[in-house]
């Protein structure tokens, strides 16, 4: 491994960083080495202008997303600063304007018909248990057998994103279906293992289902896994949880990322009709 890849990663892991995002960091760090035809170990001699040009050409030729350019930024930040102890002034003018889109979210019927398409069964409990708990996709896939609490009908979710655990109801239903699921599979070790067994279910495959699925089922909404807890979210916010309680059962830091379900859906729509029209029917 060259050095100063072991050396940003050594400063990674002293840092206490969540793999996942030592990964998006090296990755970052890797393309900015690949754009100037450099090998990793000798970004040290980039300059503050061949920075403030890779971050012009993410943005303008790319297209980059801000999200993308944020992990660059947060990459390319920890080598120079962090690692090689250089201050790069030029990091700070990159604030790409943030883009407010509305989550795609499927109804509790799409759900349903998504679902039923797919064949597999191991990967059709693992969707299953993503959207009836809300969980990320690294999360689903990530799941340990004993990581399903039956008695207090609750889910461990382990080294969650921020490297944080947390637990999520367990619907009496979906104990229902791991149950049937697992006398047919019994998973050892992983609740969704790989064909292999030694691993967890590779994310990209249950991707190809997905998209695969989603296609077959005529659904006009450019849906991804993802876009289950979406829905998860929402159908919860239009049966009357409180934002509050969406925010701890998704493991959201701030109430800001939650605020993004307070969208307008048809049941939302109506409850407030009715309130705006008791309000106004005075006037």
């Amino acid at each position: 491994m060259p050095a100063l890849t072991k050396q940003m990663g050594d400063d990674m892991q002293l840092r206490g960083l969540a793999a996942r995002t030592q990964q998006s960091y090296l990755a970052a760090v890797e393309g900015l080495a690949k754009h100037y035809g450099r090998t990793f170990d000798a970004l040290a001699d980039v300059t503050d202008d061949e920075l403030r040009r890779f971050f012009l050409h993410l943005i303008t030729a790319r297209r980059s997303s801000r999200s993308t350019v944020t992990v660059y930024r947060a990459g390319i930040r920890f080598l120079f600063e962090t690692t090689l102890g250089r201050t790069v002034p030029v990091l700070d003018l990159v604030r790409p304007a943030p883009r407010y889109r509305l989550p795609v979210v499927l109804s509790t019927e799409e759900v349903r018909q998504v679902l039923a398409l797919v064949r597999h069964e191991r990967a059709r409990m693992c969707l299953t248990v993503i959207y009836s708990c809300g969980l990320r996709l690294s999360e689903g896939i990530g799941l340990a057998v004993s990581d399903i609490d039956s008695q207090r009908m609750m889910v461990r979710i382990r080294h969650a994103k921020g490297n944080r655990d947390r637990y999520v109801p367990l619907p009496e239903r979906t104990l229902g279906l791991l149950r049937t699921y697992w006398r047919a599979a019994r998973p050892a070790t992983w609740l969704f293992p790989s064909r292999e067994g030694t691993e967890p279910l590779g994310s990209t495959s249950l991707q190809k289902t997905f998209s695969a699925v989603v296609r077959d089922s005529g659904l006009q909404k450019h849906a991804s896994i993802h876009t289950l807890r979406h829905s998860y979210a929402t159908h919860l916010l239009e049966r009357g949880v409180s934002l509050r309680v969406i925010q701890d059962v998704l493991g959201h830091q701030s109430p800001q990322t939650t605020a993004i379900y307070t969208h307008i859906t048809p049941q939302i729509t109506g409850r407030l009709h009715a309130t705006l029209n008791v309000l106004m029917a005075s006037l």
